[in-house]
């Protein structure tokens, strides 16, 4: 039976790390870990589990995380060497998708040369982001919408590839809107497109709606 929800492990729970897995528990399915018991016990009850974990243990945090899991996020920051031993830990588990919080562009390219997919910089993002919306308050990306309302980029499921917009119903189905889309092969942007738009695997839809209806499209099994 295929799995509706993702399967996603946050390692390393300070704040960024704990408020990214209370987000992610809302709609996946979340294993947090950390040295650090008191950290661990603060999540206990707002993720499906946490645990209590030296990442830089492979032993321990092979018995934990799987080629089950669909990704794994390494929030160590603060510790180049566990970030390290962590990420290299999770590509030799066999995780295709490693996300890894770095602090310098050196750990950076560490973290990819031993098989992160991606580094995050937490403060650089928020920072522009912040930035943005002071220099452009109208840009939506930045206006609080009304009631749980989101803008946000989708990775559409496999079923969806190969039908057209008006074939899926989106408004009808999930409430949502599509106001452009991503492509990645060829690389362009297509804003507002027509309900004849064909969907390919490597497109990524930015939408409108609320986000728990946004999340069930992610968990769509049927076209």
């Amino acid at each position: 039976m295929k799995q509706s929800k993702k399967l996603i492990s946050v390692i390393g729970l300070g704040q960024f790390g704990s408020e990214l897995a209370r987000e992610l528990a809302k709609f996946a399915e979340v294993l947090a870990l950390d040295t650090d018991e008191d950290r661990v016990n603060a999540i206990v009850d707002k993720v499906q589990r946490a645990r209590i974990l030296d990442a830089r243990d492979f032993l321990g945090l092979s018995s934990l995380i799987t080629t089950e899991f669909d990704e794994a996020i390494v929030s160590l920051g603060e510790s180049m060497e566990a970030s390290i031993l962590c990420t290299l830990h999770l590509k030799r588990i066999g995780i295709k998708t490693i996300r890894a919080k770095a602090t310098s562009e050196d750990h950076a390219a560490i973290l990819r040369a031993v098989g992160a997919t991606e580094t995050i910089f937490p403060e650089r993002e928020t920072a522009k982001r912040i930035a943005a919306q002071i220099l452009n308050p109208n840009l939506l990306d930045f206006i609080p919408l009304a009631e749980d309302f989101e803008v946000m980029d989708v990775a559409i499921p496999d079923v969806f590839h190969g039908k057209n917009l008006k074939e899926l119903k989106l408004r009808e189905r999930f409430g949502v809107f599509v106001i452009a889309v991503k492509e990645l092969v060829p690389s362009r942007f297509v804003f507002l497109p027509g309900p004849d738009f064909i969907i390919k695997p490597s497109d990524i839809l930015v939408m409108i709606g609320r986000e728990a209806d946004l999340a069930r499209i992610q968990q769509s099994e049927s076209g």
